[in-house]
């Protein structure tokens, strides 16, 4: 190698070594999954508090327009519209009691996944225990549901 060339490839290896670059002061912040472990926590509460008292504009607020239902033993609900209906019967069984306990949630600023298990009470004292997954979208700073599916284990029970 010449002298030049020799010179050219330090210079070249030197000045690509250095430290990176500052960051702007633009990153976004680091996703907090205790926050929004919080927040899903609470938007449940909400979720399970409006189908007791029956409030279907509230239930429709939380799912995405294109949302997805997968309901036990029936078709998927697509869209706000199906899952409208679909809520719309639901609450024609006469909800007196709705829990819902997340036992792992996981996921990053965009989307988390919301598993857990729940106790829904309705009709003439039929107790239903099952288990849930909600997948959760942020969108404009909201979490709001784009998918959930459920199904009781085992079949509901009257209650004593």
């Amino acid at each position: 190698m010449t002298g030049k060339a020799l010179a050219l490839a330090v210079i070249l290896v030197v000045g690509c070594g250095g430290e990176p670059a500052a960051a702007s002061g633009t990153d976004a912040p680091a996703f907090d999954l205790e926050a929004a472990r919080s927040t899903i926590a609470q938007q449940n509460k909400q979720f399970t508090d409006a189908h007791v008292a029956g409030d279907v504009a509230a239930i429709d607020a939380m799912f995405l327009p294109n949302a997805r239902s997968y309901p036990p033993g029936a078709p998927a609900a697509i869209g706000i519209a199906a899952i409208h209906t679909l809520t719309v019967d639901y609450l024609k069984s006469g909800i007196t009691e709705f829990r819902e306990e997340t036992t792992a949630l996981y996921g990053n600023a965009e989307q988390i996944v919301d598993e857990g298990t729940y106790v829904l009470t309705y009709g003439a004292g039929i107790t239903e225990r099952g288990k849930y997954i909600n997948v959760w979208k942020q969108v404009n700073g909201s979490w709001r549901i784009q998918a959930n599916i459920w199904n009781s284990d085992p079949l509901p029970t009257t209650s004593k």
